[in-house]
């Protein structure tokens, strides 16, 4: 009867590990959608409100940003001038362990450059490679690289030097 029991309990174990897993890898997966659907709508706030206080942005064509605002500050003034813009996370994969997590996936953005010329947007793609830390009030990005393999169209804006 005791191993029994004992069979049960590492049973019980197990499911709740690979439950906490599976909630984990859903709560990061739904703040980069949240954060990044606030992107598209220029919810600036919203959007860095994914972000810790110490994180770093690396991204193809810029420096190395460091900490939340500067963060916020670099990205709101390269995407502020696009009348529209829609942010895709593809392929999104996570690996969780304890309070940390690693994640990769792919970017696909589109942007609108100028009113009237939705024919004809600006696109790029390329790998995103991201760290997170989970705090008291759930998981932040901690660090997001992100690399370009390709661009569509002429960004006249140039926001992407």
């Amino acid at each position: 009867m005791e191993g029994t029991d004992m069979s049960y309990a590492a049973a019980d174990d197990s499911l709740v590990g690979r439950l906490r897993a599976l909630e984990d890898k859903e709560a990061l997966r739904t703040l980069m959608i949240r954060g990044w659907r606030a992107l598209d709508r220029k919810d600036w706030r919203a959007w860095i409100g994914c972000w810790a206080e110490d994180a770093v942005l690396e991204f193809g064509p810029w420096e190395k940003t460091h900490g939340k605002e500067a963060v916020l500050a670099k990205v709101k003034a390269a995407e502020s001038p696009y009348p529209s813009m829609q942010h895709h996370i593809l392929n999104m994969d996570f690996d969780v362990e304890g309070d940390r997590a690693t994640g990769i996936g792919y970017m696909w953005f589109v942007a609108v450059t100028a009113p009237g010329r939705t024919s004809s947007p600006y696109a790029m793609g390329g790998p995103y490679d991201w760290e997170f830390r989970r705090g008291p009030d759930g998981w932040l990005l901690v660090r997001q690289r992100l690399g370009v393999w390709w661009t569509s169209g002429e960004d006249t804006l140039h926001a992407f030097e």
